[in-house]
C-alpha cells in the first residue's frame, strides 16, 4: 500500500520578507480607501472628532447630498466620455493592430514604429495646438473635445499591447481559414477578436481608468458646468462644500466606483491580458 507523506512547505527569510512586504503595501493602499468609506458615513464633527474610529452615526444621507448636488451630473459625463472612449480605442486599435500584422516585411514594421511613435508626445506639450485646433473645429466646450484626444492619446500603447497578442496567434489557423475561402474582416471578426479577449479586456480597464480620471484636458477643454466630469467636478464640488466633507467624501466614493467594479469583474482577464501581451512581444 502506498503511503503518501505530506510535507510541510519551509518558507525561507526571504520569501517571509516579501510576503510581509507586500501585507504591509496592500495595507497602505487599502487603509487610505478604508478611511474615506467609513468618513462618508459621517457629519463634520464626526470627522474632526474622531477621526480615526467608526461613524457613531451612519449618516447614509450624505451619498443622497452628494448626488443631489451635481454627482449625478458628473457621473453622467465622465460615463458618456469613458464609453465613447472605449468604443472608440477598442475598435481602432484592434482594427489597426490587424492590419499591422496583416502586412508583411519592412513596412509593417515601419507601420507599428509610426504607431509607437505616439508614445513620446506628452499630452501637456500638445495642450497647445489641440486647444487651437478643437476651438477651430468648433468643438471646444463640448463632450468630443475631451473624446477625441482620450482616443488619440490611449491608442498607441494599446496597439502595441494587441499586436504583440495578435503576433502569438497560430498562423495555421489564419491560413485554414482563408482556404475555407474566409475574407480578411472574416478572420478579424471570427478568429483574432474572439482570441483576444484577455488583451482587449486590458486595454478596456486601462483605458477606462485613465478617461475616467483625466483632469488636464477635462478643466481646459471645457468650461460648462454642465459638461464638467467627475474630477474637475469633484474639485468645484469641494471647494463649494467646505464644511461638509462627510458629503465631499460621499462623493468621492461614488466616482471610485464603478472602476473599482469593473476591475473586479475584469481582474483575471486583465492579468492574463499583461502577462500574455509580456510573453508575445
Amino acid at each position: 500500500m502506498n503511503i503518501r507523506e505530506k510535507k510541510k512547505r519551509i518558507y525561507g527569510p526571504g520569501e517571509i520578507f516579501w510576503f510581509a512586504f507586500l501585507v504591509l503595501l496592500a495595507a497602505l493602499i487599502l487603509y487610505p480607501m478604508f478611511w474615506i468609506l467609513m468618513s462618508s458615513f459621517k457629519d463634520y464633527n464626526g470627522i474632526y472628532g474622531d477621526v480615526w474610529g467608526f461613524p457613531d452615526i451612519w449618516h447614509i444621507e450624505n451619498y443622497k447630498v452628494a448626488w443631489n448636488r451635481g454627482i449625478s451630473q458628473y457621473f453622467v459625463n465622465s460615463g458618456i466620455v469613458t464609453l465613447c472612449t472605449l468604443a472608440g480605442v477598442v475598435f481602432v486599435s484592434t482594427f489597426a493592430a490587424f492590419g499591422i500584422c496583416q502586412i508583411k516585411g519592412k513596412m509593417g514594421n515601419i507601420l507599428f514604429l509610426f504607431c509607437m511613435g505616439g508614445l513620446l508626445l506628452s499630452p501637456q506639450v500638445c495642450l497647445l495646438p489641440l486647444f487651437m485646433l478643437l476651438k477651430s473645429l468648433g468643438i471646444k466646450n463640448t463632450l468630443f473635445a475631451m473624446i477625441l484626444p482620450y482616443i488619440a492619446f490611449r491608442l498607441p500603447v494599446s496597439i502595441m499591447l494587441i499586436r504583440s497578442f495578435f503576433v502569438g496567434i497560430s498562423k495555421e489557423m489564419e491560413e485554414a481559414a482563408t482556404i475555407d475561402g474566409a475574407t480578411l474582416m472574416q478572420i478579424y471578426r471570427n478568429i483574432y477578436l474572439p482570441l483576444s479577449k484577455p488583451i482587449i479586456s486590458t486595454v478596456i480597464i486601462m483605458t477606462a481608468y485613465y478617461a475616467w480620471n483625466e483632469f488636464v484636458f477635462a478643466t481646459i477643454f471645457v468650461d460648462s458646468s454642465k459638461l464638467r466630469t467627475i474630477p474637475v467636478g469633484l474639485m468645484t464640488f469641494r471647494d463649494g462644500l467646505m464644511t461638509e466633507w462627510g458629503v465631499v467624501l460621499a462623493g468621492m466614493v461614488i466616482s471610485c466606483l464603478p472602476i473599482i467594479v469593473l476591475f473586479l469583474v475584469m481582474q483575471k482577464s486583465f492579468i492574463r491580458g499583461m502577462t500574455a501581451g509580456a510573453v508575445k512581444g
